[in-house]
């Protein structure tokens, strides 16, 4: 038996195993940064596998380095677990979300319950073929955390955790089965805006106004009314952040700040979280640019004073295409996945619940067949500039600048919809991530095709040679003179600290950060 089918022997002897490991992931559906549970499993059974394990890389709590193996080369992967606050759903083909929390608690969209696993299921089935042929090498599997905000792969790139990696293989869910080629993500950058109202007394001389009384002078605006002002403005000047073109996008989230109960006293603290997304990271500097001088005029405007904390800071992608067309290789030969009855009939059942007529096969055709790398770019490309090489975000991109980075993507089920542009609801898709006659048959097609990758950068020196020549002509190397290093200091202080959504516990019992409401949503009567 050759090593290559010896890894995929070793995975199809598992995939029950690891079918059951993928649905505890998704039931622990843990947001960005808190996710506890998730981490500790992956651990655990790191661990045990033998693997030396670093819990808490970086400096946070949820993120993990394990290692195995020795000498070159040094092959890198990742796992993410992070779920989606406001996507909470039970696998049942109508809306439900889980029981006795908060209808708007996380849930598992892409599904990371199903990115990681099959991600830890590639390394195993590697290792397993290594160790049996005396293969040299060692595997790094990172656990990266907060994939949802891009959070932990800046942070472990920063502190030096990539340093060393002769290659990396990495993958995605996705609506089709290919290999990314020429156009790869772009730039996400996150931070969030602090205004503290630290001396409201100080905005009027009270000697003017003959009124004694603790609530009867004029104090500051605030910091609602400093956070209000960066909304708004942010608002206004959007047009004015970069010409259209580069298909850039700005959102942001406000944090709470606990002052609920303060009635008729000036907020004292308030905090915005904006993340943008581009292109390039000139685009990113001109967008920061406006962000930061519009907190600093709502902050003069309102008797407060600004303040900004990083969450992240990506670079680019970078094409590799000696890994893209091996990794297509290794797709070809194990194959698209195949969607069973039982699958389709979950299908069937969600399209029946929204009143559809239900089809033979629910899933759309590309899930189910092989997308060549030129075909999907092609597709890429139809609707960009050719100025544009980079679209949308992603934190994978960080491996790029340290070895020579593929990003295979596999099928996850997308229904069929019954007419141009009809929109299925997210619960639907959030049901369908978490049922595992969905899921298993792309998540093992993904594990296949990266170990075997693996096996082939493990076996064959010129191909490794030849993927890190094309590394060093597309970047100068790492420190060269076309490289880009990270954005981020060594010395970052990782943001696990800010107010997160996450599970807590109270005498009330385990809720979500939003109390258990008594009705529905805790909203009221309708207006």
């Amino acid at each position: 038996m050759s090593p290559r089918d010896t890894a995929l022997a070793w995975i199809a002897a598992h995939e029950k195993r690891f079918s059951d490991f993928c649905g505890r992931i998704w039931e622990h559906a843990e947001p960005a940064w808190r996710e506890y549970k998730s981490a500790a499993d992956y651990v655990e059974l790191l661990r045990a596998e033998g693997f030396a394990v670093e819990a808490g890389s970086g400096g946070m709590p949820t993120a993990f380095v394990a290692t195995w193996g020795q000498g070159a080369p040094v092959l890198a992967g990742f796992s993410e677990y992070d779920a989606v606050p406001g996507n909470s759903q039970q696998v049942v083909p109508y809306p439900a979300p889980r029981a006795g929390l908060h209808p708007y608690a996380a849930g598992h969209t892409d599904p990371h319950s199903m990115l990681g696993t099959a991600s830890l299921v590639a390394m195993l089935g590697a290792k397993a073929a290594m160790e049996a042929h005396g293969i040299a090498g060692q595997l790094k599997l990172f656990g990266e955390p907060a994939e949802k905000v891009c959070g932990s792969k800046p942070i472990h790139a920063a502190k030096g955790y990539y340093d060393g990696l002769d290659a990396a293989v990495v993958w995605h869910p996705w609506a089709s089965n290919t290999v990314t080629s020429d156009t790869q993500f772009g730039a996400y950058w996150s931070c969030v805006i602090s205004f503290e109202a630290d001396q409201p007394e100080h905005w009027i001389d009270p000697t003017l106004v003959p009124i004694e009384g603790a609530h009867a002078g004029a104090r500051s605006p605030g910091a609602l009314d400093a956070m209000c002002l960066m909304y708004t403005t942010t608002k206004y000047t959007k047009e004015a952040m970069f010409p259209h073109a580069g298909s850039w996008t700005l959102n942001e989230f406000v944090l709470g700040d606990g002052g609920a109960t303060s009635d008729n006293l000036p907020p004292r603290f308030s905090q915005i979280q904006y993340s943008w997304r581009s292109s390039s990271l000139g685009i990113q500097e001109q967008i920061w640019r406006v962000l930061a001088n519009n907190a600093r005029h709502a902050a003069g405007s309102t008797g407060c004073r600004a303040y900004v904390r990083w969450v992240t800071k990506t670079r680019v992608g970078v094409p590799n295409q000696v890994m893209t067309d091996l990794t297509w290789k290794n797709l070809q030969a194990v194959g698209a996945p195949a969607y069973g009855e039982a699958a389709k009939e979950f299908g069937r059942e969600i399209q029946r619940h929204l009143g559809l007529e239900a089809m033979e096969d629910p899933f759309i055709e590309s899930v189910s067949r092989l997308t060549p790398p030129e075909a999907n770019e092609a597709r890429l490309r139809a609707g960009l500039p050719a100025w544009q090489k980079h679209l949308s975000a992603d934190d994978y991109v960080e491996f790029c600048w340290h070895a020579p980075t593929v990003r295979l993507l596999a099928g996850r089920p997308r229904l069929r919809p019954p007419s141009h542009g009809f929109a299925y609801p997210n619960w639907a898709y959030t049901a369908l991530s978490g049922l595992p006659e969905a899921i298993d048959p792309g998540m093992f097609v993904a594990a296949k095709t990266m170990a075997l990758t693996y096996i082939d950068l493990a076996t064959q020196p010129e191909m490794l040679a030849a993927a890190q020549a094309e590394f060093v002509s597309r970047t100068g190397g790492v420190g060269g003179p076309g490289w880009v290093g990270p954005l981020l200091p060594a010395d970052f202080d990782p943001p696990v600290d800010l107010r997160w959504p996450e599970y807590v516990t109270t005498p009330r019992g385990e809720e979500w950060c939003i109390p258990t409401p008594h009705q529905g949503t805790g909203a009221g009567e309708p207006l």
